[in-house]
């Protein structure tokens, strides 16, 4: 994704990218919630390994798609 500034884009583009972040992060949380699953099981099977520690590490990139989402939301707000 380009380094644009979201005051710098026009509301068709502001539009089309909160649709994609929306449909992105649907699907990244749902593989994410997922895998938070398979590690529990896993741990309770095999134990912990290093691997487990993955779906932690993915976290802050949900919350980042999430911030950028609520800031996308808020210059269509201020453009109405």
């Amino acid at each position: 994704m380009k380094n644009t500034k979201f005051s710098e884009m026009t509301i068709e583009e502001l539009i089309k990218n909160q649709k994609t972040l929306k449909t992105v992060n649907t699907i990244f949380a749902v593989v994410l919630f997922m895998l938070f699953a398979l590690n529990l099981f896993i741990v309770f099977m095999k134990g912990f390994s290093a691997m487990n520690v993955v779906p932690i590490a993915l976290l802050p990139i949900l919350f980042l798609n999430l911030n950028n989402l609520k800031e996308i939301k808020k210059e269509l707000e201020s453009r109405k």
